[in-house]
């Protein structure tokens, strides 16, 4: 819940720093000389990057376990299930959570950890990386994702990408007033915005979006070292952690949805845009973690 309220203030704090930074440049008196409401715009920002991004947040795990077809584990039906659910609540009770729901799909090597809560969790993991990776290397790959959970990464995550959204949404929309004020400077007549303000809107939308994508896939990035290290810090060794993601090296990794793709103990989607970073970086920075 702090995460929660922490994500709430922190996209009002957003639309108050506008709203204020605005009202020292000038930039609300031209704006509303010109047919925009300020205010109006500050709350359509708000709306458009905290609530899409909140429920977004929120439907993530009954999302990832449709589009994944993950099969979550009530009553383990033979010793592998019931090994698997007894591996993560240890780990869960080393981290400090609930233990999370865990589930099992059909798939290529991967596993990831999806919820709005750290204490009402998903953890999956695919047929393929089961039969492919050793009990050992399989409870590594767990600690990493009973790492993200207790780092509470899934809500922090939604919480950057909210206050990015607000961004856009808002920088572009001003942006578009600006140029298409400019475009019918002659044109007394005008009232309201025109082509210039839409076309410029929505090209700046992707724009700015795809520079908010960069940022959000770095800060992503930086998650999955800390949750290497903390799935070392839980198995008390970070050799299994570091055997795990040199066997994920060596496996084709199964692609999973986008709604959990950042979730994933492996991904790939270009340098710049990329959610994980490279097998060797990895593998690198927790041989060279102190422990």
């Amino acid at each position: 819940m702090k995460r929660i309220l922490l994500f709430v203030l922190t996209n009002l704090a957003v639309m108050v720093v506008l709203g204020v930074v605005a009202s020292l440049l000038g930039v609300n008196r031209f704006l509303t000389s010109n047919g925009l409401n300020l205010s109006a715009l500050l709350g359509f920002s708000l709306i458009m990057g905290f609530g899409g991004a909140f429920i977004s947040l929120l439907m993530s795990k009954p999302m990832a376990k449709w589009s994944t077809g993950a099969r979550v584990i009530n009553q383990p039906a033979n010793q592998d299930e019931a090994w698997l659910v007894s591996v993560v609540q240890r780990l869960s009770e080393r981290a400090g959570i609930t233990m999370p729901e865990v589930a099992i799909y059909d798939g290529e090597p991967n596993a990831f950890a999806t919820g709005a809560f750290k204490n009402s969790a998903l953890v999956a993991v695919s047929t393929g990386l089961l039969q492919g990776m050793t009990k050992e290397e399989i409870e590594a790959v767990l600690g990493h994702e009973i790492a993200h959970v207790a780092n509470g990464d899934m809500v922090t995550l939604t919480l950057i990408q909210g206050v990015l959204n607000t961004f856009v949404v808002f920088l572009s929309r001003v942006v578009g007033y600006f140029v298409d004020n400019m475009l019918r400077s002659k044109d007394d007549e005008s009232t309201g915005p025109g082509m210039g303000y839409y076309i410029t809107s929505f090209v700046l939308d992707i724009v700015f979006g795809l520079v908010a994508s960069m940022i959000v896939a770095w800060f992503s990035r930086q998650r999955e070292f800390r949750a290497d290290e903390g799935a070392a810090q839980l198995m008390g060794n970070k050799q299994p952690m570091i055997n795990a993601l040199a066997r994920l090296n060596s496996m084709q990794a199964g692609a999973l949805p986008t709604s959990v793709a950042a979730m994933g103990i492996t991904g790939s989607l270009g340098q710049w845009f990329a959610s994980h970073p490279p097998l060797e970086e990895r593998i690198a920075s927790l041989q060279n973690a102190r422990g």
